[in-house]
């Protein structure tokens, strides 16, 4: 299959256009780098032509390297498989080297062709290290359009050149920011930081880039770093400017990583090393960092879970095999913040939506959210008055029921509350069409007991957003006992037009998510109730990777909050309810006063603004530190296996059905540890046989609540991995 196509025109241009066949994206696989360097040779081999135009066939230029390949380079070498990542990378920096030497007199540095990059759109990863090696990067002045390389955000760094070149460009302070964020750029705003030379307007791409091949010259082709006397941008590591630069670089990394992402740390090696050799050391420098990632067990995970998985899942991976049930007209029953939330991300993606709430001014204020995240969308220039105007025409709100009467799906997102759900279901189901979807949105009441006020349980489903729901990624879809494939049809469908990534549980208290994030919160409250130091707590969990620790994430979500479920939990186990201990803390708090940051008190201090202080101190007073302090690792296993035992359980009790979901949803829904892939990725790391062995520790000294699942046992003593037994492969054997 041709992935680039070549031709030469009249005038003796050269233009090479990247169009992978069957593919909304161009990906570079090891086939198109191939064709790619042989299109490149034969241009700078013919006489006739004059210079090189690489463009795209699509819409937008490319999405990067189809990261499988890195995969088959590991399984392809045997026995050595960083050699064979070794060796891959380094025949993708001679391609790339080819296009930037373009024929060049390596003394003179004359008789060059130029190569220049035109980019209709987006352009991320691979597809912007191709165009880093051309001579000059042309892109249209598209506004959905984006320009950077953000792959250390699933646990790599650009290893393409990209880390080479964008820091020899930029220097490293410049770069930081591209490199070690993963910050994406709209075309004028890569231009302005000197990532890419022109913007012209789309129309006129390919011809300028036509009129910059015709009228280069010699000098032009030549890269700083291939010229003579080139200094590295804002000083070498070790010059008086420079030094500075990379120590604060180090500490950057340290205090956004605390040292258990490997990439960034390999990033910044790279650069400091590579600063010091000339370019095609520097390449190699840049091979051997990113090999050494890539045998890293922490970045396979990442890129599995965050790409492989990530993107498996938002395909479709688990649908079942139904129609097309893309909704065309939405309706959401509650205007407050999850309900104008739902409304807001289904409008924009082109969904008509009804919004309904008790009174006219509730149900105006929903729609008002909406006109809010657009006004500050229209202040950092990324919508326009049109679009904003689009979006809010999409959405009508009232209180008027009639109008769902031509809804295809409802979603309800009222109060929490079984008896107020059941009043709004029956109102909705006398209108809305026979065969409409009904999903709930819940975070704690179980789907089946919610559909027993439908008179249709095979339609009703839940559907769990995550607040805020504009800026979360994960939608956690909950299947009823009676639940139909159409129903979870229509939600997955849903939730790929809204662009967001779905997981399919079973029905089950607290479903997936919270079923795993509330023992990590009770952990840390009973450790504060044991006299262990908050800040050790705090710290222990952040050290590990966890964005918040679990007294402020009990702030943010509200202790009250978290009181209203402690009680309805009670009540529905009984005597087996087993976080008595943790009740104490939370209903005293509850009783201070101190409800967390909507109070501007809670576990932390705030100030007027609502802003964190730091720990509260008279939490001593209540629970007094204990004398001896518990180990840093004792916590972080405490904070971890409090979750990862229940995703396992979650998969012993069939609510989970897909070990996918489970690290993708950990991940996304509430932050799990990303270095490690997800709980069960991270079980694999460690390995069955130690978590046992730490459980049964942890078990010993703490508690029943540690102890290791069946399944769990099982597999360590037959030396089973969880992706191994429950991954993919296995599923297909």
């Amino acid at each position: 299959m041709t992935e680039f196509h070549y031709a030469v025109d009249a005038d003796g241009v050269a233009t090479i256009t990247w169009d992978v066949a069957g593919k909304s994206m161009n990906v570079l696989s090891i086939a198109g780098l191939q064709e790619l360097d042989a299109h490149v040779q034969a241009a700078l081999a013919d006489g006739n032509v004059k210079g090189i135009i690489i463009t795209s066939g699509k819409a937008d230029f490319a999405a990067g390297m189809d990261l499988n390949v890195l995969a088959r380079m590991k399984a392809d070498a045997g026995d050595d498989p960083a050699r064979g990542l070794f060796d891959g990378i380094m025949q993708v920096h001679g391609v790339l080297r080819r296009i930037e030497r373009a024929g060049m007199d390596p003394k003179t540095l004359k008789g060059g062709k130029p190569v220049v990059a035109a980019l209709p759109g987006t352009a991320l990863g691979a597809g912007l290290e191709i165009p880093l090696a051309c001579h000059r990067i042309i892109a249209a002045d598209n506004a959905r359009a984006k320009i950077g390389l953000p792959e250390i955000i699933i646990g790599i760094f650009p290893g393409a050149g990209g880390t080479m070149r964008v820091s020899r460009k930029l220097g490293a302070m410049a770069a930081a920011p591209i490199l070690l964020e993963g910050k994406l750029n709209a075309p004028k705003a890569a231009k302005a930081i000197g990532l890419i030379d022109e913007v012209v307007e789309p129309g006129q791409l390919l011809a300028r880039a036509k009129e910059w091949v015709l009228s280069a010259k010699d000098a032009d082709l030549v890269k700083p770093w291939d010229a003579k006397g080139y200094k590295f941008p804002g000083g070498a590591p070790y010059s008086a400017p420079g030094f500075p630069t990379f120590l604060g670089a180090a500490a950057m990394v340290h205090a956004q990583t605390q040292g258990v992402y490997p990439a960034a740390k390999a990033l910044l090696a790279a650069v400091y090393e590579g600063a010091l050799v000339p370019f095609d050391t520097a390449l190699k420098i840049e091979a051997r960092w990113f090999t050494h990632v890539l045998m890293n067990p922490s970045s396979s995970a990442m890129i599995r879970s965050l790409f492989i998985n990530k993107e498996a899942l938002e395909k479709g991976a688990n649908r079942p095999k139904v129609a097309d049930e893309r909704v065309a007209r939405v309706g959401i029953l509650g205007a407050g913040m999850m309900g104008a939330g739902i409304a807001y991300v289904s409008a924009n993606a082109g969904i008509e939506v009804v919004l309904i709430d008790a009174t006219q001014e509730a149900a105006d204020r929903g729609k008002a959210y909406s006109e809010g995240i657009l006004d500050k969308g229209m202040k950092r220039g990324k919508v326009t008055a049109d679009k904003k105007a689009e979006v809010l025409a999409r959405i009508t709100a009232t209180t008027d029921y009639a109008a769902l009467a031509g809804c295809d799906l409802i979603v309800e997102a009222v109060f929490e509350d079984q008896k107020v759900k059941a009043g709004v279901t029956a109102q909705a189901e006398a209108v809305i069409p026979a065969d409409a979807i009904f999903a709930t949105n819940t975070s704690t009441l179980p789907i089946t007991d919610l559909a027993k006020a439908s008179k249709r349980p095979g339609q009703f489903i839940g559907i769990h957003f995550f607040s805020p729901v504009d800026k979360m990624m994960l939608v956690e879809i909950i299947k009823g006992k009676e639940t139909g494939d159409r129903a979870v049809a229509k939600a997955l469908d849903y939730v790929r037009q809204i662009r967001k990534t779905p997981i399919v549980v079973n029905d089950a208290r607290f479903f997936y998510a919270n079923r795993c994030i509330i023992p990590y919160i009770n952990e840390g409250m009973r450790m504060v109730g044991e006299g262990v130091e908050p800040a050790l707590v705090e710290n222990a969990a952040r050290l590990v990777g966890m964005p918040l620790g679990p007294l402020q994430l009990v702030d943010e979500t509200s202790l009250d909050l978290g009181a209203k479920i402690a009680r309805a939990t009670r009540a529905a186990m009984g005597n087996e309810y087993p976080d008595g201990a943790v009740d104490d803390i939370v209903f005293w708090m509850v009783d201070q006063g101190r409800l967390g940051r909507k109070s501007k008190s809670g576990f932390y201090a705030y100030d007027e603004a609502g802003k964190r202080q730091g720990l509260w101190e008279g939490l001593a007073d209540r629970f007094p530190r204990a004398g001896d302090q518990p180990e840093l690792t004792e916590v972080q296993h405490r904070l971890l296996f409090a979750q990862v035992l229940e995703a396992v359980r979650a998969l012993e009790a069939g609510v989970l059905t897909d070990i996918r979901e489970g690290d993708v949803g950990a991940i996304l829904g509430w932050g799990f540890a990303p270095w490690s892939g997800g709980p069960f990725s991270w079980l694999d790391i460690i390995g069955a046989d130690t978590a046992v062995a730490i459980c049964d520790r942890l078990a010993a000294k703490h508690g029943a609540r540690f102890a290791a699942p069946a399944l769990l046992r099982d597999m360590a003593a037959k030396g089973e991995t969880f992706y191994g037994r429950f991954g993919a492969q296995a599923r297909a054997a």
